[in-house]
């Protein structure tokens, strides 16, 4: 399969694996931002062959894990008390809120349904005209172009019985937020192909220069991921700090120009929460003005009551790269898949899912960097 064997070939692992043993001569500090790359470095068992010089941090790049849980409570009250059809990707349902998740209040009767687009929910308006259908808009910007498109679809069929409840979240002033966190200790950062896809990578410049910082582009496979990693190393071993792509075949320096239209066009920039991490400036998108009909906030104005994190979870610390998974007292013990503390138990994109699923290998890699 063209693009994707290739770049799981045994013979180019092994010779990047080779390549950064010959060139690593210090022990550093290397983020992986998204967490669909967290999830290939472990279940590849990259981790365990790296030099032990090495050390991957996983980053914040899981935008159903910073979703916030005042949102989610939201979300429940939308379908539970305002008998709305709320619709999501399959990703948030089993996410806990402050009392429960998404999943056991459609187990409780609630009309939640799981949708693979936000245009099977603007479908499903239409087919509902007495019913008000909202859709959980998660994302980075990687999801926002087809966010936006279902509220531009609806407004031109007149859809009025639509809205979206946006937790959209930018990847740049996260990493500006890590760099700027007094217990951090990234030296590079492996920025998120698929984001880059759409943006482009000019937004990456000016973080390279103030933080000094190297950053390489990377995609997913195991070759991308240690085409990535060597070329970080280069640049950390030489003293240099510039930007590179090496997921060209897919990322281009302009990124997407009719996708990022999409977003501008419904779209402004705004300060957003974190679940566990806090409120970082301008790091998310919410309706404009012009859009505020389809802007479920706006439409319900539901005011829900903050809601406390629980404190034996270390979610927001993994989040951040300060701990691992298995710093955690409770992780693989009370906090597992099907009863999880925190939303990287439960993710597709989660650090936490990614060490259970893959328990030995990072048993193994624990042991190993001991």
């Amino acid at each position: 399969m063209k693009y994707v064997t290739e770049f799981r070939n045994q013979e180019l692992v092994e010779q990047y694996l080779s390549e950064i043993k010959k060139i690593t001569t210090r022990s550093w500090k290397i983020m992986e931002v998204c967490g669909g790359q967290t999830h290939s470095l472990v279940k590849n068992g990259i981790l365990n062959l790296l030099p032990k010089e090495i050390e991957m941090i996983h980053g914040p790049g899981c935008p159903v894990c910073v979703t916030p849980l005042n949102l989610i409570d939201k979300a429940i009250y939308l379908a539970e008390e305002k008998n709305v059809i709320l619709c999501s990707f399959g990703d948030m349902l089993r996410v806990p809120g402050s009392e429960k998740s998404l999943l056991q209040s459609k187990a409780g009767g609630a009309d939640i349904r799981i949708l693979y687009s936000p245009l099977e929910a603007v479908n499903l308006a239409q087919a509902n005209p007495d019913r008000e259908v909202v859709f959980f808009a998660v994302g980075f910007e990687t999801t926002a172009p087809a966010n936006a498109l279902s509220v531009i679809h609806a407004h031109k069929l007149g859809v009025e019985n639509y809205s979206i409840l946006t937790s959209h979240v930018l990847v740049p002033p996260a990493i500006a937020a890590v760099m700027n966190d007094e217990d951090s200790s990234i030296q590079a950062f492996l920025a998120a192909g698929h984001v880059c896809t759409i943006m482009g990578i000019d937004e990456y410049y000016p973080l390279v220069e103030k933080f000094n910082i190297p950053m390489v582009v990377t995609g997913f496979e195991p070759v991308d991921l240690l085409q990535g990693i060597l070329m970080t190393v280069q640049q950390l071993e030489n003293g240099e700090a510039k930007l590179e792509n090496q997921y060209s075949r897919v990322v281009r320096p302009k990124g997407n120009p009719q996708a990022i239209n999409v977003i501008h066009q419904v779209f402004q920039i705004n300060d957003r929460e974190w679940r566990g991490i806090g409120t970082i400036p301008q790091s998310g998108y919410e309706l404009k003005p012009a859009f505020q009909n389809f802007d479920a906030n706006i439409k319900f104005d539901v005011n829900i009551p903050e809601a406390k994190e629980s404190e034996e979870c270390i979610a927001g610390l993994i989040l951040k790269g300060i701990k691992k998974p298995h710093d955690c007292p409770e992780f693989g013990k009370k906090c597992k898949p099907e009863f999880p503390l925190g939303a990287p138990m439960v993710s597709s994109e989660g650090a936490c899912a990614a060490y259970y699923h893959f328990h030995q290998a990072m048993v193994n890699s624990h042991i190993r960097t001991a």
